[in-house]
């Protein structure tokens, strides 16, 4: 059976190459800061040298509120500068608390300066538009996100839960291009599969960075996905010697457009464990038959 390439690096764009695995920081909410500087430093040294994070994290997960994720990360970095040398920043803004989105110029623009600030940093290196407002004309959003790379507050800028038609809507009013879209997508949740967001991707050079791999542990509990694809899944983690977690993660990792998948774990042991999804290529009958466990039919 032919195998399908996983590959451990991927290419965005002009912040050059990073691992196919990120560390994201949704539930990076520790107390201690040495326990976040172990666990950044863990995740750093296996090779997920993008760091993924939002202003708006920090509002769930016991944290201590808006822009508190930030902080935090930002503490780590300015305690072990080496690691901000290693690593690809992104982050993200246009979530506002009550609002809820706001894109406006204005806003992004005073976003961006405050994730700045709360990172301790002089440069983000990829900033993205966490979610798209409804409210505010692409043409407008294009032109800050222009502006924030050409005075050198950011390297680079992507979108993060857009739609196929949103993200050319603003790609269209764009000097500088986008680098990278950020969907939800696991084995649980194959809608960037159909609704052509890879298809995109490919087409445009555009990265996919894969949030909720595992579908917010889901695929490892088992609840709340069909009994299907856990058997699937199972099966063939039994038949390559892994556990189902790895055969989630490969199952991403395999995709065509070579997306970067985007981890969230806290645990250090879990996260020791991640690197082995990208020696694990499976074959194009074991994909499809994961595909075919998550939606209930043959894909044909």
């Amino acid at each position: 059976m032919t195998s399908i390439s996983i590959g451990r690096r991927r290419e965005l764009g002009p912040l050059g190459e990073v691992g196919a695995i990120a560390f994201g920081c949704w539930r990076f909410v520790h107390e201690d800061l040495d326990t976040a500087i172990e666990v950044v430093s863990t995740a750093v040294g296996l090779g997920f040298d993008l760091i993924d994070t939002a202003d708006v994290y920090g509002l769930e997960w016991g944290g201590a509120g808006f822009g508190s994720v930030e902080r935090l990360l930002g503490q780590v970095l300015t305690a072990r500068p080496d690691l901000r040398e290693r690593v690809v920043l992104a982050t993200k803004g246009g979530v506002r608390p009550g609002v809820p989105l706001d894109s406006s110029a204005a806003y992004l623009q005073q976003a961006c300066d405050a994730s700045l600030g709360r990172l301790g940093v002089e440069r983000i290196d990829l900033y993205q538009v966490h979610r798209p407002d409804l409210l505010t004309h692409p043409e407008e959003v294009a032109g800050v996100l222009d502006r924030l790379v050409e005075s050198g507050k950011v390297r680079a800028v992507g979108v993060s839960n857009h739609t196929v038609a949103q993200t050319e809507a603003l790609a269209s009013f764009m000097r500088n291009p986008l680098v990278s879209t950020q969907p939800r997508f696991s084995a649980a949740h194959l809608g960037s599969l159909r609704d052509g967001t890879f298809d995109l991707a490919m087409r445009s050079g555009l990265v996919p960075l894969l949030w909720s791999p595992l579908a917010g542990g889901r695929l490892v509990t088992g609840e709340g996905v069909r009994t299907e694809l856990t058997v699937a899944l199972d099966r063939l983690a039994a038949a390559h010697d892994v556990d189902r977690t790895t055969v989630a993660l490969a199952f991403c990792l395999a995709q065509a457009p070579r997306p970067v998948v985007i981890v969230g774990s806290q645990n250090v042991s879990r996260l020791r464990r991640y690197p082995d999804a990208l020696a694990l290529e499976l074959s194009r009958d074991e994909i499809y038959t994961i595909v075919e466990a998550s939606e209930g039919t043959r894909p044909l």
